[in-house]
C-alpha cells in the first residue's frame, strides 16, 4: 500500500533534477520509480510545466480550440466535443514539450533508446461537457506492437472528481492486450471503446496544473464528465512509442511519428515530420 501511495504523489524532493527551463522542469527517474512503473503501470511525475509554461501553452492552444470548437453538444461525438489532434502543428510550446521536453527522457527510460512521437492532442472537458468516457486501454484505439507505448497526460488545469479527473486501475496493465471489438465502421463513426473492468481497485488521480501522469498502453482507465459549473478540465495528451512500432490494425504498417531519439528501420518514419525542429 505504501508503494501505491508513493506512486500517486511522486514527490519531486530527492529526485535528480537536471535542469529547469522557463517553461519545463527536467528530471530523471529513480530506480524506485522504474520499479513502481513496472509493477503498477503508472507514475505521477509531479510538475513538468512551470507556471509560465502552463500559461504559454494555454494561450497558444486556446486560440486554436476557440476558433474550431463550439459549446459541448450531446449530439456530437466525443471526438468532436473533446479532442483536437496534432496540436503540436499549432503550438510551439507543445511541439518543444513533445519533441525535446522532459518527457522524452522519461520515455527513453520506460520504452528504450529509440523513440517516436505517436500522438499529440488536446483532451478537453470544458465546463458543460458532462459526457463520460468508459473504461478502456489506449492500445484499443491504436494497437501498437511492441506493446510498450507510453501515454502522458499533462494537466493544464487543476483536475479533481468534480471536473472529471482520470480514474485508473493500478496493475491492470499486467493483463496485457484485452480483447475488444472495433471495426472500420466503429472507427469511421468515432465510437468509443468500452471494456469490462474490475473496479474494486480503481483510484482517482487528481492533478495540479503543470503535473504529468504517465501510464502503460495496457492501463485500464476512464473519466467522468465535467460536472463543475465554473471550471474547465484541460489536458494535453501525448503518446510515445518505440521508433519501430507498427499498427496491428493496419496490416502492421509502421506507425508514422516524428523520430525523436535513436534510430528506426523504417524510412517513412525517419522522414515523417523531419522538417519540424526538435527544439
Amino acid at each position: 500500500m505504501k508503494r501505491r501511495q508513493w506512486g500517486r504523489t511522486a514527490p519531486m524532493t530527492g529526485h535528480n533534477v537536471e535542469a529547469k527551463s522557463d517553461l519545463f522542469v527536467y528530471r530523471e527517474l529513480t530506480d524506485q520509480e522504474k520499479d513502481f512503473y513496472a509493477d503498477q503501470g503508472y507514475l505521477n511525475l509531479g510538475r513538468l510545466l512551470t507556471e509560465r509554461g502552463v500559461r504559454q501553452m494555454l494561450d497558444e492552444v486556446m486560440s486554436v480550440w476557440t476558433a474550431e470548437k463550439g459549446p459541448a453538444n450531446p449530439d456530437k461525438t466525443w471526438l468532436e466535443n473533446a479532442l483536437r489532434p496534432d496540436i503540436h502543428h499549432c503550438s510551439d510550446a507543445v511541439r518543444k514539450y513533445y519533441f525535446s521536453g522532459p518527457l522524452v527522457d522519461i520515455a527513453e527510460h520506460l520504452i528504450g533508446p529509440n523513440i517516436k512521437g505517436a500522438t499529440s492532442q488536446l483532451t478537453f472537458k470544458m465546463r458543460g461537457n458532462t459526457m463520460p468516457f468508459p473504461w478502456h486501454q489506449d492500445n484499443a484505439y491504436g494497437e501498437l506492437d511492441p506493446y510498450n507505448a507510453l501515454t502522458c497526460l499533462t494537466a493544464l488545469d487543476d483536475t479533481d472528481l468534480d471536473n472529471g479527473c482520470l480514474w485508473i486501475i493500478p496493475g491492470s496493465h499486467k493483463q496485457g492486450q484485452l480483447a475488444f471489438a472495433r471495426s472500420k465502421v466503429d472507427r469511421a463513426a468515432l465510437r468509443p471503446v468500452e471494456m469490462k473492468a474490475n473496479e474494486k481497485n480503481a483510484i482517482p488521480v487528481p492533478m495540479k496544473a503543470g503535473d504529468c501522469l504517465v501510464f502503460h498502453c495496457h492501463m485500464m482507465h476512464r473519466s467522468e464528465g465535467n460536472r463543475s459549473k465554473d471550471r474547465d478540465r484541460r489536458v494535453l495528451f501525448l503518446r510515445y512509442a518505440d521508433a519501430d512500432a507498427v499498427e496491428v490494425y493496419n496490416d502492421r504498417k509502421p506507425r508514422l511519428g516524428r523520430l525523436i531519439r535513436g534510430t528506426t528501420i523504417f524510412p517513412a518514419v525517419e522522414a515523417f515530420e523531419a522538417d519540424l525542429p526538435l527544439d
